[in-house]
């Protein structure tokens, strides 16, 4: 079945993790042999070809680059110019990957039922696929102005997350507090009139609210876990889950082993002394099918490339084609097929034909 994975960070790991995304996963691991400089060295999971081996044929695809003023701890740019650079080098990358014909951009209806037309060709090899990306920026501090939204629309970006970690420079993220303020208001209207879906994901309480009181267009969380299960300001809370329920949202169940175990410690904890397995996402997935009495609000966005491999995600999953493991799981949950089609691919779908109609 077909999987569409809301969340990936694959140009960041192209540039700053040095991956060579066209090669299968264990060869970027033999690669990566003896080196520490990154936590998840020699633990990739993503790949493309691994992409086409579990049927993930579209995905959305991130640029990430923060601005961190002086006293931020945070890793990141020290300038917005030198964070914009960073993502015009992020789009290179995937244009270059367009151009060899491993990828290919979905932007509109056309391009959305072009795309899926083609991974539905049973008479097409699975390994010559292309996998379609939606381009999403998460954290918009980039961004110089409000102005270069319009420049990054024309380049295909379809999806912006105004906030990552701590401070943001359009509205606060995980682990930090406070509103929007002006500059973010001025980035709601701009998305809202180039029609980009608002990605709430990372939004800390206050911005988050805020956000949904003053963005009338399209809203998706793209990698989210529940607040319920796990308690940390990263994920969501029951009211907010119901909020975006109400807006008509999809919210991706994320597979980073902290967002679904509750006491996981970075460094000491692993998937297996934490009984971290796939099925743990489930149970998120199916608490927000609670909430909402159905299932056209859950979806996938794994975030399995994002600075972390199998030393941080579910432990019976090898490489990210083993996402096709799910159908199995919620059918034991009681999940019908129709359900299943919902979960993987549907209400993604449902969403991004609405959102683009």
């Amino acid at each position: 079945m077909l999987i569409v994975d809301a969340h990936l960070d694959l140009s960041m790991n192209a540039l700053e993790w040095n991956r060579d995304l066209t090669q299968p996963v264990a060869a970027l691991n033999a690669r990566e042999a003896g080196l520490t400089d990154k936590p998840d060295r020699g633990n990739a999971v993503v790949s493309l070809p691994e992409l086409r081996r579990g049927h993930i044929g579209l995905v959305v695809a991130t640029q990430i680059a923060r601005f961190v003023a002086p006293d931020n701890p945070l890793p990141g740019w020290h300038s917005p110019a030198q964070a914009w650079a960073q993502t015009q080098g992020q789009l290179a990358w995937y244009q270059a990957m367009e151009a060899a014909g491993e990828m290919v951009q979905v932007h509109n209806l056309s391009t959305l039922e072009q795309h899926l037309t083609l991974w539905a060709d049973d008479n097409m090899p699975a390994e010559t696929k292309p996998i379609g990306y939606i381009l999403s920026l998460e954290g918009a501090d980039s961004l110089i102005t409000v102005d270069y939204l319009e420049q990054a629309h024309r380049s295909g970006l379809r999806a912006v997350g105004p906030a990552h970690y701590g401070p943001g420079r359009y509205a606060q993220g995980t682990d930090a507090t406070g509103h929007m303020g002006p500059n973010g208001h001025a980035l709601l209207r701009e998305m809202e009139r180039l029609n980009i879906i608002l990605d709430a994901t990372h939004l800390c309480d206050d911005s988050f609210w805020e956000a949904l009181d003053h963005f009338n267009g399209p809203v998706w969380a793209s990698h989210n876990n529940c607040r319920a299960l796990v308690n940390h300001n990263r994920q969501y809370s029951d009211e907010q889950l119901k909020a975006l329920i109400a807006r008509g949202a999809v919210i991706g169940g994320a597979l980073d082993a902290w967002m679904m175990v509750p006491g996981w410690v970075r460094g000491e904890s692993t998937p297996v002394g934490m009984g971290c397995n796939l099925a743990v996402v489930v149970d998120h997935l199916d608490h927000i099918c609670q909430l909402a009495g159905n299932t056209l609000h859950v979806g996938i966005g794994s975030d399995l490339d994002g600075a972390f491999g199998r030393e941080q995600c579910p432990y019976d999953l090898e490489t990210i084609a083993d996402l096709q493991r799910l159908p199995n799981l919620l059918a034991k949950r009681g999940y019908s097929d129709q359900d299943i089609e919902n979960v993987l691919h549907g209400n993604w779908l449902r969403f991004l034909r609405r959102a683009w109609a």
